[in-house]
């Protein structure tokens, strides 16, 4: 259900910036944002995709095609987050590095090219959590990055109803973070972990399990699900190791727990 004053609030918001660069990930919650700003400030939006090997191999062309339909200004940038040490080292406070790095572009763009404000898909639901499990917001309120949808306070579920609205395909969208988010805090990020996480879910997602996490323990893959599908992907267990070998894991475990967003940072 979507509240009309909170999606007015934001509309207002919006339109009050004048102009703006959109952190786009290609996410509900970024789309929604773009969406709008394109409707409230047109040619004075400018969506901009950070590409690293941290973003799933897809993500970046499926982000790159929405804004297309949206009808959007578009650009994609390389971030370089993996010659920060700070960041490969995967400290509990990783995403502030990742988030620092890409912000800080964007900010620059929006010299560049004279953008009045950076904004990001920040949410309302983010915004009950606390700061040190969202270490990103530290490199946002640092530089400036505006939060339309968390400053009118619309949550999650209104978001996903906007996107419907707006008729963005995306609207059903599983989250996606960033495949660094898959190795275990205090293990080293290496880009030959992160295209093997990549791959697996890509192989299970095309298997018939849209909603999968596979945590990278090394030679171990730990593979999450729904609960409702953790008997689903038992019965095709001798498929997934197979192919989860051929991708470099030695050993396959199915949380019987099923899938739990941030489940790395339980005790």
């Amino acid at each position: 259900m979507i509240d009309a004053r909170r999606e007015t609030s934001m509309r207002e918001i919006v339109r009050s910036l004048g102009s703006a660069v959109v952190a786009f990930s290609g996410g509900v919650d970024s789309s929604v944002v773009l969406a709008i700003a394109v409707q409230e400030l047109g040619e004075r939006a400018l969506g901009v995709t950070g590409i690293s090997p941290s973003v799933a191999r897809g993500e970046a062309e499926a982000a790159a095609a929405l804004a297309r339909a949206i009808g959007a200004r578009h650009e994609t940038i390389a971030t370089a987050e993996f010659e920060d040490e700070r960041y490969r080292a995967n400290p509990v406070n990783r995403c502030f590095y990742c988030k620092d790095e890409l912000y800080g572009k964007l900010v620059a763009i929006a010299r560049e090219q004279e953008f009045a404000y950076v904004v990001d898909g920040f949410n309302a639901d983010d915004g009950t959590a606390p700061l040190d499990s969202r270490p990103g917001r530290g490199a946002a309120k640092r530089l400036g990055v505006r939060s339309p949808l968390a400053e009118a306070g619309i949550c999650k579920a209104e978001v996903r109803s906007i996107a419907k609205h707006l008729g963005l395909d995306v609207w059903d969208k599983p989250a996606t973070p960033c495949l660094s988010s898959r190795v275990p805090h205090g293990t080293r990020i290496e880009i030959d972990a992160l295209r093997r996480i990549d791959l697996a879910e890509r192989f299970l997602r095309a298997t018939g399990f849209p909603v999968v996490r596979v945590r990278h323990f090394g030679s171990v893959a730990r593979v999450e699900v729904p609960t409702t599908d953790i008997a689903r992907l038992h019965a095709r267990r001798v498929l997934v190791e197979r192919a989860l070998h051929e991708v470099g894991y030695a050993a396959i475990e199915i949380d019987a727990r099923g899938y739990r967003m941030g489940s790395l940072n339980e005790p």
